[in-house]
């Protein structure tokens, strides 16, 4: 990428354009990609968690939109638009399936209202995920969205992004999960703390990492820590699993590397 937009710091790293080099996008920066070789040092396989990340987000939304028949997608903290985004692979299933976006990285704006121009039935806002009052009434979300019929709430590798009180994600999804409608699902994918062992160490290298440059950290929760971000729902089987476990597309047939088991994921129904 060439010219900055608006608001963007060329000089710090952002986590979006982290991914969308990962996922062979070309909207990001050299200081993304020092960012990534940086934490490579830490974790080698560390892409393979932003991999694992898009194709559990791919399979989610299949489900969603297949077996749970919902139509209707609030994507919170949705990233650059790469290839199989939520809208594409929801109105595969379902063309009239309404998405709308949220994020508010500089860049992930400029982009994202050009999503706009390629589809009627997708949105784009910019704004504070971890401000929910704010999405939830924000006059394009009311609108774009029935909120008398369910809703699908994606919150996708973001809420481990959070800065500050540890506890505050899950006050955050509790005023989300009560805005819902009856039958919405809620899916989160979150960096994933196991405990005791080798993982545990290596998790808390990679905070430490992350930490100490410009993404300005990320907190990994344990199982019961996710479950403390889905209150009153009731969890889709397979429950909290590593996000390569949930409902793959085929066998394993080679062990999990160190990032693929640093990240989980859940789906759940609010009845």
């Amino acid at each position: 990428m060439t010219n900055a937009p608006v608001g963007v710091d060329p000089t710090r790293a952002s986590i979006a354009r982290m991914y969308d080099f990962v996922l062979g996008g070309k909207d990001h920066y050299q200081v993304d990609r020092d960012e990534l070789v940086r934490l490579q040092r830490v974790l080698p396989e560390v892409a393979d968690l932003a991999l694992e990340n898009r194709r559990y987000l791919v399979r989610v939304c299949r489900f969603l939109a297949e077996r749970a028949g919902v139509d209707q997608y609030l994507d919170c903290g949705s990233g650059l638009p790469t290839t199989e985004n939520v809208h594409q692979v929801v109105q595969r299933v379902e063309k009239l399936s309404k998405v709308v976006y949220v994020d508010n990285d500089p860049v992930v704006v400029a982009h994202g209202h050009a999503l706009l121009e390629e589809n009627d039935r997708t949105r784009f806002i910019s704004g504070d995920i971890f401000e929910p009052e704010t999405i939830l009434g924000h006059d394009l979300v009311r609108e774009h969205l029935d909120w008398r019929r369910p809703i699908a709430l994606m919150f996708v590798a973001t809420l481990h992004h959070h800065k500050g009180d540890r506890h505050r994600p899950a006050e955050i999804m509790r005023e989300y999960v009560e805005a819902l409608p009856a039958g919405s699902y809620v899916a989160i994918s979150h960096l994933f703390d196991p405990g005791d062992g080798g993982d545990h160490d290596t998790v808390t290298a990679f905070q430490r990492a992350v930490a100490s440059g410009s993404l300005g950290g990320a907190t990994a929760r344990t199982e019961q820590e996710i479950e403390e971000l889905l209150p009153g729902l009731e969890i889709v089987d397979p429950g909290i699993v590593l996000l390569a476990n949930w409902w793959p597309d085929g066998p394993s047939l080679k062990p999990l590397n160190s990032a693929q088991r640093l990240i989980a994921g859940v789906v759940a129904r609010k009845p």
